[in-house]
């Protein structure tokens, strides 16, 4: 029973894996699109998944977990804040390139994705209330963090500095410590920086 399970666990995966690919894409691919590209029968992803928003369901829920993940990984409850925002940071632009498709959605399709979203948003804020202070707009500094994570995980890399050339750009494995310290740098300081 376990080797079946973790067969079907790994299939799913790999749907998933070549759904995202397909779908960042195009995205109005189409199942047997998705299904080419797994290298499955189509009858096998509808066996997994009873439509195409299943699928995407389903996908939302696998990325936003993975964050989840990644998020309580750096100790949100125990750890200083700004090691905690350091580690989240580096650890979701790991993952955020993976899910391009499945995250670019403003709100996620299924009610799960919506709370684990939720939850991840509520740790996010936690952890700027703390660095923060009181009085901090921390709502405004989620929404910086968030477009700069997102600069950070698929913008295209600044014309000079450290972190410049083709080496550094996100699809060719930037550092993502060097990028998470890069997000929160102009968090916390903005865009100019003393020497």
């Amino acid at each position: 029973m376990g080797k079946l399970r973790s067969d079907a666990e790994r299939s799913m995966r790999a749907i998933m894996a070549a759904a995202e690919d397909v779908l960042s894409a195009s995205p109005v691919a189409t199942m047997e699109q998705i299904a080419e590209a797994a290298g499955v029968a189509r009858a096998t992803i509808h066996r997994r998944f009873a439509s195409r928003e299943a699928l995407i369901e389903a996908m939302e829920v696998a990325a936003w977990r993975e964050i989840l993940e990644a998020v309580l990984a750096a100790r949100p409850h125990t750890a200083p804040p700004l090691v905690t925002l350091h580690q989240a940071t580096a650890n979701i632009l790991q993952i955020k390139p993976c899910w391009r498709f499945t995250l670019a959605r403003p709100v996620p399709l299924s009610q799960e994705a919506q709370a684990v979203q939720a939850e991840v948003m509520g740790l996010c804020e936690a952890v700027l209330g703390k660095l923060l202070g009181p009085g901090a707009d921390i709502a405004w500094a989620r929404q910086v963090y968030l477009a700069l994570l997102g600069e950070a995980a698929h913008g295209t890399p600044p014309a000079s500095g450290p972190a410049s050339g083709p080496e550094s750009s996100p699809a060719s494995g930037r550092d993502p410590d060097a990028l998470a310290t890069r997000v929160i740098d102009t968090l916390m300081h903005g865009v100019q920086r003393t020497a």
